[in-house]
């Protein structure tokens, strides 16, 4: 389910990307307060997995939209946040449903030290939250003429995780009317699991060359997809090993098993 606050879904672009428009429920509230609610609602029912809020800086409270232009509303949004996600939380947990909250970055007035950056709808979200992302562009992808935007590379780190270790980040590319980069996101886990080689600007899979170049490495396995299935099969069944092995590199360990723990008697 999508609570689009930001009234601004379309549904023709989101199936280009791959989203399942015939399972999904969008709903557009008029402020806030109906937004939560109806959130909460789906949540009790049991009927929804995953319920998505598009965006927590658009969920605007009532008292706000009946007022002037130019009033001044304190802390009216925190507030709302705050008593709905007492409310919201435990009702998730026990529905087994999923919620995503989308926020935006907004800039603190007179701050000279220290990071002015700040999410908005107060802090309360930040202590309910099992796991927080921080989403941001790096870059930006050319065609291969070089004359034209074709995609964004985005960086998203771990800020905060009950589930896991945090501060973790990860990098992929997003392309312009078709969404993640699988064959990008293929070709980086076979490179960093060692199952692409890159020497020098040239990328290889056992005896096949794909090609000199990130952009032709791409193109060859976008052109041979039986090529790409198999990488893919095979990055696939080493993740979990990856994983173990990537972690160990973080924590400055070898990947070797580790010794058994000697046993002494009392």
């Amino acid at each position: 389910m999508l609570v689009d606050a930001e009234h601004a879904f379309d549904p023709a672009y989101s199936k280009a990307l791959g989203v399942d428009i015939e399972n999904l429920i969008v709903c557009q509230p008029d402020n806030g307060e109906m937004a939560l609610e109806i959130a909460d609602r789906m949540c009790r029912s049991g009927a929804i997995d995953l319920i998505c809020i598009d965006s927590v800086s658009a969920l605007t409270p009532r008292a706000e939209i009946e007022g002037e232009i130019g009033m001044q509303q304190m802390g009216l949004q925190a507030r709302l946040m705050s008593q709905a996600l007492r409310k919201m939380s435990g009702n998730a947990s026990k529905a087994g449903c999923t919620l995503m909250f989308l926020n935006q970055i907004r800039y603190k007035i007179g701050v000279f030290y220290g990071n002015p950056e700040v999410t908005s709808g107060g802090i309360a979200l930040k202590f309910f939250a099992s796991v927080r992302l921080e989403i941001r562009h790096i870059g930006k992808i050319k065609s291969a003429k070089g004359d034209e935007d074709i995609g964004v590379k985005v960086r998203v780190r771990v800020q905060k995780s009950k589930v896991s270790r945090p501060y973790k980040q990860a990098e992929f590319e997003i392309m312009f009317g078709e969404g993640v980069s699988k064959l990008g996101c293929i070709l980086d886990c076979a490179e960093l699991m060692e199952v692409v080689a890159k020497k020098g600007s040239w990328y290889s899979y056992k005896d096949i060359r794909l090609g000199q170049g990130r952009e032709k490495a791409l193109q060859y396995l976008r052109e041979n997809p039986t090529v790409c299935d198999e990488i893919e099969k095979v990055v696939r069944a080493m993740i979990p090993e990856g994983t173990r092995h990537m972690a160990m590199l973080a924590f400055g360990q070898s990947s070797s098993q580790p010794e058994e723990e000697e046993v002494y008697d009392d």
